[in-house]
């Protein structure tokens, strides 16, 4: 507790300029409901309440995105986190946090040079036969600058921004404690999982942070695409690499999202467009382990009709178990099985309490609106859309690797169709679930399967008598522990300390008073303005600690 009182002491500056924001903005009563605005008065900083009439007039979601762009890098990158909660925000929402976006003016590079030459001992131009001193490319978290090797290999040099870790950690810090203020104060919001959030949220950014990571990934993926030639993965350069910094093969080619120049040049954008659905696909089913960004702006087409896909800063897991859900899932909904389906959607939503009847009824509604439709007209981001307004509707929330991955698979549909208009995701998901399927059925995989529950269950059987031993144990030598989660409790523990304080307060002032005034009637000792000195002190700490309760006891009428 004390460390993290004096972090948010630390962080005052950070924190006054993140309220004032959120108030011009709009977000007044969010300030206020939070406590913040008690905390920085009593820090001495006050608070500027006016919201001007432009921005009031302007969509809720439009001013959270201009306030997540004015606070910085870390906050764009929650805006951008908070693009993949499609199970959580609606559509207006998720299109505002999609418009994010981290460019900003690159570091000049004379303020990079030192980092790069401590990584590499030795001059930038004694490493690079060339290198381009202005970068092409530049985020919030690093930036990109063309070089060529002394065997004349183009590469690119991606690093990272200086000071940048001190500075998200001082934001994430500053997160943590509002998203637990949020959760506390505001049960609205609890639906949202602010702090499930921020998580999220300092995970992509510690991945993002770590370019050698990053460099790991690329190798990875490349040597699960080495025998396909129609996927190129950029080849990492691990001589170079180092803190903060990757240098990697640079793809040469057109950009994902010059269609015009790709079709001037005589590409074919359908088979572009099947082959880079083929290869996401498979990182997702086959390997679990995907691309969770694929937009047109990380592909790059090149000579025959490859795929070239690059920045590896955000991956996504999918494991054999959350595999099988989704199958279990996708099974359901062609069997019409609403109670199927609301199973793995229970096992999604963790400990959230659901209402059964109402999940029911919208899962049938959901069910009916693909009855009859042809398979080859099944739209998946428009089925993973409606699956999650399900979910948004009954207050139920996405794990965050599905999230990615469900953003990763409409991200991939909207990338198809933009090639090729008759483009059907589904014509390519198809042929994957049918080989899982067949595995997932397959003689051997049911009998290991069926030992595996029949080991489980004699686990559980022959472990039994050792846990009642245990439980039982444990009752008798009074250790016995049962854990209660209770919304609010340590609010009310502060609440109940201030009052505690209030009253001791009370007492010593009323016992300063009946001390001072027995002083008052004693004649000898030193006097001041012809009255006992001691007696006169007790009166004026009297006073003010009497002042001290009244303003706390008004200050708590407010909050």
């Amino acid at each position: 507790m004390l460390r993290e009182t004096l972090s948010m002491v630390r962080d005052l500056p950070r924190l006054h300029e993140i309220t004032s924001v959120l108030i011009r903005y709009g977000w007044g009563d969010v300030v206020r409901l939070m406590g913040l605005a008690r905390v920085l008065e009593r820090a001495g900083r006050l608070l500027r309440w006016q919201t001007s009439s432009e921005i009031s007039r302007l969509d809720l979601p439009v001013r959270i995105r201009l306030a997540l762009t004015e606070l910085g890098p870390t906050f764009v990158k929650l805006g951008q986190v908070l693009a993949t909660r499609v199970d959580v925000f609606p559509p207006a929402w998720i299109e505002e946090f999609e418009r994010l976006h981290s460019q900003v003016p690159p570091v000049p590079f004379e303020g990079l040079r030192a980092r790069l030459e401590e990584v590499w001992g030795k001059p930038v131009e004694a490493v690079f036969a060339a290198f381009e001193t202005e970068a092409f490319a530049a985020a919030s978290i690093a930036q990109v600058h063309r070089a060529t090797l002394h065997d004349g290999t183009r590469v690119v040099v991606k690093v990272r921004r200086p000071n940048i870790e001190a500075k998200i950690e001082a934001d994430l810090r500053l997160l943590v404690h509002l998203a637990r203020l949020l959760e506390m104060e505001i049960q609205e919001s609890r639906r949202y999982h602010p702090v499930q959030i921020v998580g999220q949220l300092r995970r992509s950014l510690m991945r993002e942070l770590d370019l050698v990571m990053e460099a790991r990934n690329l190798e990875l993926f490349g040597q699960r695409f080495a025998n396909d030639a129609s996927v190129h993965i950029p080849k990492v350069y691990w001589d170079y690499c180092g803190e903060g910094v990757n240098v990697q093969e640079e793809l040469v080619g057109v950009a994902g999202n010059d269609l015009v120049r790709a079709r001037a040049e005589g590409y074919d954008l359908p088979l572009l467009a099947a082959r880079g659905a083929d290869a996401v696909l498979k990182m997702i089913l086959i390997d679990g382990h995907f691309h969770a960004d694929p937009h047109p702006g990380n592909v790059i087409y090149q000579p025959g009709n490859v795929v070239g896909l690059m920045d590896f800063g955000m991956v996504g897991r999918v494991t054999d178990l959350r595999r099988d859900q989704l199958i279990d899932f996708l099974e359901a909904l062609t069997r019409k099985d609403e109670m199927g389906m609301m199973n793995v959607l229970s096992i999604w939503s963790g400990d959230a309490e659901i209402d059964e009847s109402r999940l029911a009824y919208d899962l049938s509604e959901f069910v009916f609106s693909y009855d009859n439709l042809a398979l080859k007209d099944i739209q998946v981001g428009q089925l993973l859309a409606e699956v999650t307004a399900v979910m948004r509707e009954n207050n139920l929330a996405l794990p965050p690797d599905l999230t990615l991955l469900f953003k990763a698979l409409i991200t991939l549909e909207g990338l198809g169709y933009q090639l090729d208009p008759d483009f059907h995701m589904i014509d390519h998901l198809t042929p994957f679930l049918r080989r899982l399927l067949e595995a997932r059925y397959a003689p051997g995989a049911l009998a290991r399967r069926a030992r595996h529950g029949l080991k489980e269950m004699a686990d559980v059987f022959f472990g039994l008598p050792r846990d009642v031993a245990r439980l039982f144990r444990q009752a008798r030598r009074g250790r016995l522990r049962i854990d209660l989660d209770l919304k609010r409790l340590d609010h009310f523990g502060i609440q109940l300390n201030q009052a505690a304080n209030r009253l001791t307060m009370g007492v010593l002032t009323a016992s300063l008073v009946v001390g001072s005034s027995i002083i008052m009637t004693i004649a000898t000792g030193p006097k001041l303005l012809g009255l006992p000195l001691f007696g006169l002190i007790g009166f004026i700490v009297a006073f003010f600690n009497s002042v001290w309760i009244i303003l706390s006891i008004w200050r708590s009428g407010k909050d």
